[in-house]
């Protein structure tokens, strides 16, 4: 299996391609070891358009919840133009651009995937605690995306699978600033979760929105 981890030196990211390595080749690309610039797609299509060969497996793991030292908001009043934009720019735009270009990469004569890291508080329908408006906004955002991008590569990728995986609460820098009361799991063990999910995930299931149980999130 031949695999592209976008967003490799986070703490998931770095965790996924730790795992996938005794399965076969993994391409990684990341801001710390390749200057990728999510928010810039000039970076994205030079790195991106650097790869040839084809993928089974590409995953986008990148995201922030804290950009330049702004977390998330607990009323409308604390909304702010700025902050908003770079949520999207980081959360929903970057992911959106590689999306664009890595499409080329999946095969066409065999099952292959495409998963990016969303975020059940993206979920509109799931939605019962309000507040977190940018950085839910943008992870909504993603999830339609991915969605239609998904319908999309079904016309040239009829076996493809594009989904969007919410991993849990997991123990990287987002940590202190994610909601009390739900478990934490390490890494590594969110990466052999979401991989076990993806591992069970066929074309029928593409544009779905997945935990890291292999449960339906409503969108």
């Amino acid at each position: 299996m031949r695999t592209l981890v976008i967003g490799a030196s986070g703490g998931i990211g770095a965790a996924l391609a730790t795992a996938l390595r005794p399965r076969g080749e993994v391409v990684t690309l990341s801001r710390r070891d390749d200057e990728l610039d999510i928010t810039d797609e000039a970076s994205i299509a030079r790195l991106i358009g650097a790869l040839d060969g084809s993928f089974d497996l590409i995953v986008v793991a990148t995201g922030a919840l804290i950009l330049d030292g702004v977390g998330p908001e607990k009323t409308v009043k604390a909304l702010s133009a700025q902050a908003l934009a770079a949520q999207f720019a980081v959360n929903a735009i970057g992911p959106a651009l590689v999306i664009k270009h890595v499409l080329r990469l999946l095969p066409r004569d065999r099952v292959a995937r495409l998963a990016v890291l969303s975020a059940r508080v993206g979920s509109i329908g799931d939605n019962h605690l309000g507040g977190w408006y940018s950085y839910c906004a943008a992870k909504a955002a993603l999830n339609q995306i991915l969605r239609t991008a998904a319908i999309e590569a079904q016309r040239t990728h009829p076996q493809s699978v594009l989904v969007a995986l919410h991993p849990g609460t997991v123990e990287t820098a987002l940590a202190p600033a994610q909601r009390a009361g739900h478990p934490v799991v390490t890494p590594a063990e969110a990466a052999a979760n979401l991989l076990a999910v993806l591992e069970g995930l066929g074309p029928k299931a593409t544009g779905g929105f997945f935990d890291w149980k292999g449960e339906v999130v409503p969108w």
